[in-house]
């Protein structure tokens, strides 16, 4: 794929990454994993996370969506969502969910670069992200909403919200490309 330009594995994995690591809270569907995998490596992400009951690779169903980006971007998996928001938080990450709360913020309005690095935690598809892991949350954010449905699928709410905090980031700096681009 030169004609694209698309870097090749090792040239990725040497690459700077976008400081923003994905936090999957109990993500059940496997081919929603695979999708988050696909765009944490299409943005260039730090890693990915799983928690809890999400399934892990390698799995024929996330690979089935994730295209080999189970292979390029780095993840861990951890039972305990808690321990690990807490490891992050002392590591000086700022901890943010995307959900729907009484006390969530508009997307629009919710995060500068300077806030960076970021955990950025996405819930279980019925069940959103635990009030375990709300209650370590510096920001929980929502993504406006004007249907009837009011949700939209994790893995769709993933790129929209990483595509602002990316997009956010490259207006702040002046900067004409994203920092692994360089």
């Amino acid at each position: 794929m030169e004609e694209l330009e698309r870097k090749s594995d090792l040239a990725y994995s040497a690459s700077n990454k976008f400081p923003l690591v994905l936090v999957l809270d109990g993500i059940r569907s496997l081919n929603n994993v695979g999708s988050i995998f696909r765009t944490a490596d299409a943005f260039s992400l730090q890693s990915i996370v799983l928690c809890g009951v999400t399934g892990t690779p390698p799995h024929r169903e996330i690979q089935k969506t994730a295209l080999g980006a189970t292979e390029s971007v780095d993840w861990e998996y951890t039972e305990d969502i808690v321990s690990k928001l807490t490891e992050l938080k002392s590591n000086g990450f700022c901890i943010v969910a995307i959900e729907q709360t009484h006390h969530s913020t508009p997307l629009e309005q919710g995060l500068t670069a300077r806030q960076l690095p970021i955990a950025l935690i996405l819930g279980n598809e019925i069940s959103g992200v635990s009030d375990a892991a709300l209650q370590l949350c510096d920001h929980v954010l929502e993504i406006p909403q004007f249907g009837s449905k009011h949700s939209l699928n994790v893995a769709v709410s993933a790129g929209i919200v990483i595509w602002e905090l990316v997009a956010n980031q490259l207006k702040s700096d002046g900067a004409a490309t994203h920092p692994a681009a360089g």
